[in-house]
């Protein structure tokens, strides 16, 4: 069992900002991942269509599957994914070839959607409801089950956490009986998936249904249904269509084996991936780590809820898990919710007609729920039980995190690698992104980058000498070899009097010597180039990942899907405006890609954003396009412009692109590469690289923000010290990125940089 980290949890949870959540039996905070998950696919839908996103995430959407299996201890052919728990209980019930007479045992801890539907049930079919008694403790009576399943019985079903306790039901003893009489179990798993630990075959379960909304935290509008194979032999579906059946002959059909027969076609693919992530976070510490955590702290809510004046515990004996139920004096439970939530603490209200079972059998109209989860802490138990206290109205919950030392705006390569290195220094960070993790919109996204010493001007050899360390600090950091050294060919026309790349190490070669280098990159007579043997292959897709996850361990508060609407100078400090909110720092670091000129009016004259569009070339024998026989490489084709492209490299084809494009709009989504755009490269591909005999395999545009002379602008604003730029990367940004990082830290926290004022924002547009 995995030790959990509630601290990183919470921080990684959005809506832990806003409130102290309580019910997570209602709908559970996602994550943003979860979140990010859901929009980066609805964005892929838009950009390229429903089925064509589809295609590229069709086996993610696969995984979902075997996650579920996992999680309840199946296959994935035990899986169905729906829209809600609700509709896999009429999808499993519906299918069940019922008789008038036939008796269903259900459990009075039965919600009242699947009380309807037995209601319903009865008027269709004739069926016999009867609600099984309850042992003193508030389960399921096993010696009046055991008796009750002497006589015939179609059907027995139970809940296994009720909306209206934290009862828990003894679902394997309930399974022992029931399949000890041969009887189909139906567990409503709904408020248990995701706190309990539950494996459905090794208990005998037949059928289960759950939702990925409550302690799955998964996104609304998910949810599974379980179903053994041996009830499978017993069921069809009563509503068939192209998912689950073959339309097999001109007048027949065949349903498919396994539980998709369930099914039906269209879904909302990007809901359900948002669920797949979701299971990735549970199974990640496991359902046993989480449990022993949210039990803990419920135990401990209950303790402190029982010292609280004029409230009244009102969950049965049996009660376990995360959920917590109570009433408080002359209130209606109504009331304390809204009294609560005016103190941004946010539990829920049970009615007795949600469960007429089971607060009407203990004569409860209704109740308070409070459910707790993995992001909640002491701090929040503390805060429920001291608003609670209160009488009358209550304070107005202040939203944690609207204040930090320092705000980063933009989560690319220089943004993430300044919260990182901020937060590792002890610094409070709030990082903002307007996209979610992993968007292809700005210009840190694709799998590998180039690196190299070779530089026009000498002014750049030591911020290049600082790149290089930097670089092995961050593999050092993230474990793993972010960096390649491959060598690489810089080329241009030979007959070109203007001074070219140069730096330390690098030699002048002729094309006879470049193609000893790099066999497969074929130069003519007419080129000379700067061999560079310090030149390498980044590997940027790692980086990114690296610099997320270390942030967010050095204590960073990363907020994704959050757009900046502007920013004013606030004493010495600065206040940022959101959508969500209003946050205040004592420094602004705006790194924000293309985005930069709308964030920094005195830059927005100088800055230009064009779209750069790069293809990945197969080749029928990749070594010829792998480091040694190539590694990174540009040559300057006259009449078309800069060529570049870098190695076959970690299974990635051969990239190629070209070093300039159209002015582009960052604030209108990202388009594919076009078949013009794709074929344009692919013909200087087939010019320059003889082994890359392929097709295009893979494509990706992304943006430059381009500067005069090509340079970037770090450090502070001429008029207003106390907010930083790293901008206007001019398409050679990326190698710097850790660098930069760095370099914005020592700024924001008062070290003096001055090898760093050739890259002033005040000098942009008028520096050599």
């Amino acid at each position: 069992m995995t030790r959990l980290d509630p601290a990183a949890l919470r921080a990684g949870t959005p809506g832990m900002r806003y409130a102290r959540h309580f019910n997570a039996a209602g709908s559970a905070l996602p994550s943003a991942a979860v979140l990010e998950t859901v929009i980066e696919h609805l964005r892929l839908e838009a950009t390229i269509g429903g089925y064509e996103a589809a295609e590229v995430a069709r086996e993610r959407h696969e995984q979902v599957y075997a996650l579920a299996a996992r999680l309840v201890g199946g296959t994935a052919d035990d899986i169905a994914l729906t829209e809600s728990a609700t509709v896999a209980w009429h999808a499993a019930m519906d299918a069940v070839p019922f008789a008038p007479g036939d008796r269903i045992l259900a459990s009075a801890s039965s919600y009242v959607s699947s009380a309807i539907h037995l209601f319903r049930l009865r008027e269709t079919y004739g069926v016999i409801i009867e609600v099984l008694p309850c042992a003193p403790d508030g389960t399921v009576d096993l010696e009046a089950l055991e008796k009750a399943l002497r006589a015939p019985v179609r059907l027995v079903t139970i809940a296994h956490v009720p909306t209206s306790s934290g009862l828990v039901e003894p679902v394997a003893e309930v399974a022992a009986l029931a399949n000890a009489a041969g009887v189909p179990l139906l567990l409503d798993a709904v408020q248990s998936l995701g706190q309990l630990p539950v494996d459905l075959a090794a208990l005998g379960v037949d059928l289960a249904v759950g939702t990925g909304r409550k302690f799955l935290r998964g996104p609304r509008g998910t949810g599974l249904l379980y179903a053994s194979p041996r009830i499978r032999e017993l069921l069809r579906p009563a509503r068939p269509d192209v998912r689950g059946a073959v339309w097999s002959s001109p007048d027949g059909y065949r349903v498919k084996d396994g539980a998709r027969r369930f099914e039906t076609w269209e879904t909302a693919h990007a809901l359900r991936l948002g669920l797949g992530t979701a299971l990735r976070e549970a199974l990640d510490p496991g359902v046993d780590a989480i449990h022993s955590y949210t039990a803990g702290l419920a135990g401990r809510l209950k303790d402190a809820l029982a010292t609280v004046p004029g409230v009244t515990l009102t969950d049965p004996p049996a009660a376990g898990g995360a959920i917590v139920t109570f009433v408080v004096d002359r209130e209606e439970p109504a009331d304390t919710v809204r009294r609560l939530r005016a103190a941004g603490v946010h539990v829920t209200s049970v009615p007795d007609h949600h469960g007429r079972w089971d607060l009407g059998r203990r004569g409860l109209r209704s109740v308070v729920r409070a459910s707790v989860h993995v992001y909640n802490d002491e701090s929040d138990v503390s805060a429920l039980t001291a608003a609670l206290g209160r009488s009358g109205s209550a304070p107005a919950f202040v939203p944690s995190g609207s204040r930090a030392d320092v705000i980063v705006v933009g989560a690319g390569v220089h943004g993430g690698a300044a919260s990182w290195h901020l937060a590792r220094r002890g610094a409070s960070v709030i990082q903002l992104e307007r996209f979610a993790d992993g968007h292809h919109q700005g210009s840190s996204h694709g799998h590998i980058r180039m690196i190299r010493r070779a530089y026009p001007n000498p002014v750049w050899d030591e911020l290049v000498d600082h790149a290089y360390l930097a670089w092995s600090e961050l593999s050092e950091a993230a474990g793993e070899t972010l960096l390649t050294t491959t060598g690489g060919l810089y080329a241009r026309p030979a007959a070109d009097g203007t001074p070219g790349l140069r730096g330390p190490a690098c030699e002048t070669v002729d094309a006879a010597r470049a193609a000893q280098i790099f066999p497969g990159l074929r130069l003519g007579d007419e080129f000379t180039a700067v061999y560079d043997p310090a030149a390498g292959v980044l590997d940027a897709a790692a980086a990114m990942r690296a610099l997320r996850s270390l942030a967010v361990a050095a204590g960073a508060d990363r907020r994704t899907g959050v757009r900046v609407l502007g920013w004013e100078p606030d004493g010495d400090g600065v206040t940022v405006r959101t959508p969500d909110g209003v946050l205040r720092a004592d420094r602004l670091v705006v790194a924000a890609g293309p985005w930069t000129g709308a964030l920094v009016p005195s830059l927005r004259d100088l800055l230009r954003v064009v779209r750069i569009v790069n293809i990945h070339v197969g080749a029928s024998d990749v070594a010829r396009v792998s480091a040694p026989a190539l590694g990174p490489f540009s040559v300057d084709v006259p009449g078309v412009g800069l060529l570049y492209g870098l190695p076959a490299f970690d299974g990635a084809a051969l990239k190629i692109g070209l070093d300039h494009g159209p002015a582009d709009d960052p604030d209108r989504p990202q388009t594919p590469v076009t078949a013009a755009e794709a074929a344009e490269l692919l013909v200087l591909a087939r010019r320059f690289l003889p082994a890359a005999d392929g097709d295009v395999v893979d494509s990706v545009s992304c943006r430059y923000t381009m500067a005069p002379r090509n340079r970037f602008a770090v450090g502070a604003l001429p008029d207003v010290p106390q907010v930083l730029v790293a901008a206007a990367c001019s398409g050679h940004g990326f190698k710097f990125g850790p660098a930069i990082g760095a370099a914005l830290a020592d700024l924001a926290l008062g070290k003096q940089r001055p090898d760093l004022d050739f890259l002033a924002p005040g000098a942009l547009g008028t520096a050599p």
